[in-house]
Formats: structure tokens, C-alpha cells, sequence
């Protein structure tokens, strides 16, 4: 199995986990205040879980793929998360 994949994989995994978990805390917290604390948390991880399996996997196309298809593709990412953001 390539070693890039199952990094991707796995941070996919984690960042699964770390939302069912915090859903789990919202509900055993029960107050809006307390289950939006939670959810803006969140907000932290998605975009870094986006980054790290993004950059995971250029690495393994790194030498694969030109220059200008790696710039496209960080371009098209960091576009992601200006929307995100905005």
C-alpha cells in the first residue's frame, strides 16, 4: 500500500473521530452556548486536516507531476479555505 494513501487515510480517520466525538460532547453538555464553543473548536481542525492530507498527498505526485499542476493545486486550496474563511 503506498505510504501517502494510507497517511491520508488515517488523518481522515482521526479527523472522523474527532467529530463524532465532539458531536457525542455536545449532546452530554445540552446547552447551546457550551455545544457552539464545541463546534467553533472545530472549525480549527477541518482546515488543517484539509492542509496536511492535501500536502500529504503532493508529496506523493511530487515527482509525478510539473511544477505548474503543484501550483494549481495549492492556488486551488488555499482559494478553498480564503472561501472558508470569508
Amino acid at each position: 500500500m503506498d505510504k501517502a494513501v494510507l497517511g491520508m487515510a488515517l488523518l481522515r480517520i482521526i479527523s472522523g473521530v474527532i467529530e463524532v466525538s465532539a458531536a457525542l460532547l455536545m449532546i452530554k453538555l445540552n446547552t447551546v452556548e457550551k455545544a457552539l464553543l464545541v463546534n467553533s473548536s472545530l472549525a480549527i481542525v477541518g482546515p488543517l486536516i484539509l492542509i496536511t492530507t492535501t500536502t500529504i498527498g503532493v508529496i506523493g505526485l511530487a515527482d509525478n507531476i510539473s511544477l505548474m499542476k503543484l501550483i494549481w493545486i495549492f492556488l486551488g486550496v488555499s482559494l478553498i479555505l480564503i472561501g472558508v474563511k470569508s
